[in-house]
């Protein structure tokens, strides 16, 4: 028997490959499908299933593709409806890979098709649940939006999720190995652990929708509330896997165009097309193409197209560090952004080479920051989660969560000077990048962010309170 954890960070999403006997089965594999063949090849197996814990929102999944390669069978729990070939399991039945069972078990309530997968090894014994995004560690999966349209709340849903987790779940063997569909980082869930494998007993203990605080109404309230709304492509995501998409391997041949200097040039000028600069945060602040959107591929990229470039069909020119265009193109795909037109050919030292107009972004450290607090009136704008604005933050600065900017920009003043920060350098960069692009050029990052901050001889009266911010 053999199980595999395969873990993307960018999107903390978790696909599982199992194998036993020459038989191999993937659980909620990434569109990519190239390591889950390999990894049968090594062995001499055939992938015989794909099973699919729900209908993904935060990422295209490679069901199909991989089905079309390997011949093997899709597989989706009770109340699926999708529109191509699949086997929608009852509640209960069983399937055989190698010496292995896979038992599906209806836990709707995260969406109405949710199943989590029991494996049973080799002697029939209850062995891990792969739980996709109805139990993770933790926490459980929030109502998926995408199924509140469908004449269920979201209260509803959080109902049904209950009683899945307390009446399908909990009652299994401690010993059960749990593995969730995704860890901390994920939008799917509200505040789930860093660890990406733990033990059922344990979660009975930790997990509060397991270890018993909670009455059903009060576990609704707490999982509904300050829920939110989720990015604009996850609908969008939960079409394509539900109906069909294109191939990586074709988007990945249509999107791989090294431009010139001129021809870069030209693309850039239509208004339908923005310039994705995906390369360091440090990078970016030093130099930069004029209105292009920073989101760089060293934090949590994906998650951050989808939610920043509203547009899924979006025409998308790359500034790429050289050897990472394939990289920047398939994470794009990850999460359905599949037009990408092409790349500038040796990166942003190409344009700098060409006398081009270059922007540049000022940073400050965050002690030099903090000196100018301590004498000064200044405009501040804490970018981080609302959940970590309310955990900890300096007293006086405004909230604007990243997620929100592009709905809230129009509220800041263009001649007001602004310092920015989040938790640790990432997002600030992302939001100067919007608001340089809307015409608010008088913003200033801080190096480092919250983290930093805190590291510094700020006086702990600053947090949190109503006292003047003084030594």
């Amino acid at each position: 028997m053999k199980i595999e954890q395969i873990y993307t960070k960018c999107l903390a999403q978790g696909a599982y490959y199992i194998e036993s006997d020459g038989e191999a089965a993937v659980i909620d594999p990434l569109r990519q499908v190239s390591e889950y063949i390999e990894l049968a090849k090594k062995s001499n197996s055939k992938i015989k299933y794909v099973f699919e814990t729900h209908f993904h929102a935060d990422f295209v999944s490679g069901h199909l593709t991989l089905a079309k390669k390997t011949g093997a069978s899709i597989v989706y729990g009770p109340k699926a409806e999708p529109e191509f070939e699949a086997i929608i399991a009852a509640d209960n039945q069983e399937f055989k890979i190698g010496k292995l069972t896979l038992t599906a078990i209806h836990t709707p309530g995260h969406t109405l098709e949710s199943t989590s997968f029991l494996l049973k090894n080799e002697s029939g014994e209850d062995h891990c649940i792969f739980t996709g995004d109805t139990l993770f560690l933790g926490d459980v999966g929030i109502p998926d939006v995408a199924q509140r349209y469908m004449g269920l709340s979201k209260e509803e849903l959080a109902g049904i999720l209950y009683e899945s987790v307390n009446n399908r779940i909990k009652p299994l063997s401690d010993n059960l190995i749990v593995y969730p569909g995704h860890g901390a980082g994920s939008a799917c869930g509200k505040n789930m652990m860093k660890e990406t494998v733990d033990s059922l007993e344990n979660q009975k203990k930790v997990n509060y929708a397991l270890n018993g605080s909670l009455s059903k109404d009060e576990f609704v309230k707490e999982l509904t509330h300050n829920l939110p709304e989720p990015p604009a492509y996850f609908p969008l995501n939960v079409k394509l896997n539900q109906q069909g998409y294109i191939d990586f391997e074709t988007v990945l041949n249509k999107s791989s165009n090294a431009l010139n200097i001129n021809d870069f040039e030209m693309l850039s000028k239509d208004k339908e097309t923005i310039i994705l600069d995906v390369r360091n945060q440090k990078d970016f602040i030093n130099g930069h193409i004029p209105n292009s959107l920073f989101i760089g591929l060293n934090g949590t990229f994906a998650p951050w197209v989808g939610t920043l470039i509203k547009n899924i069909n979006q025409k998308i020119l790359l500034i790429a560090p050289t050897g990472k265009e394939v990289e920047a193109i398939a994470r794009l795909s990850r999460v359905g952004y599949d037009n990408c037109i092409g790349y500038l050919e040796g990166s942003f030292s190409t344009w700098k080479k060409s006398k081009k107009e270059v922007s540049t972004l000022k940073s400050v450290s965050a002690n030099s920051f903090v000196e100018t607090l301590k004498l000064n009136k200044v405009k501040v704008l804490d970018v981080r989660r609302d959940a970590e604005f309310e955990n900890k933050h300096i007293e006086g600065v405004v909230s604007l969560p990243l997620s929100d900017l592009y709905d809230k920009i129009n509220n800041l003043n263009s001649d007001d000077t602004y310092y920015i920060h989040c938790a640790g350098g990432y997002r600030s960069v992302i939001a100067a990048s919007i608001f340089k692009s809307k015409g608010l050029h008088n913003v200033i990052d801080v190096a480092g962010g919250f983290g930093a901050i805190q590291k510094t001889d700020l006086n702990e009266s600053c947090y949190n309170t109503q006292l003047p911010c003084s030594n």
